[in-house]
């Protein structure tokens, strides 16, 4: 793992996310200032507890965060009648979730329609 490049999308993150100096980003992960600076100019590494905390906080993968994917978030496979569709994010996973569900409904109301004419 490149220490660098994970320090450069550390600060990207930070600095596109939030609008958190790297005291005040510290001070959420109740780390010091000068970790912070070292994660980022590539000069330490967190521990894997860290990096989760990181990717949790910003929302993001830790394969991303590790520079290992140029996705933030993996997407999410759901079988959708017969098929499988990508998704985004769970969101999204929700939204046509609902929807296959209205879609069932509907479809047997009609069916009951039907078989009753």
């Amino acid at each position: 793992m490149d220490k660098k490049e994970f320090g450069k999308r550390l600060r990207h993150l930070r600095k596109t996310k939030t609008s958190y100096t790297v005291k005040e980003f510290g001070s959420t992960f109740n780390l010091a200032e000068s970790t912070i600076s070292g994660y980022e100019n590539g000069a330490r590494m967190p521990d894997a507890s860290m990096i989760n905390k990181f990717a949790d906080f910003f929302e993001v993968d830790t394969d991303y965060l590790l520079c290992r994917s140029n996705q933030p978030r993996s997407k999410i496979n759901i079988a959708y009648d017969g098929g499988v569709v990508d998704v985004e994010d769970e969101e999204e996973r929700d939204y046509l979730m609902r929807q296959r569900e209205e879609f069932r409904k509907l479809k047997k109301r009609m069916q009951q329609r039907m078989n009753e004419s």
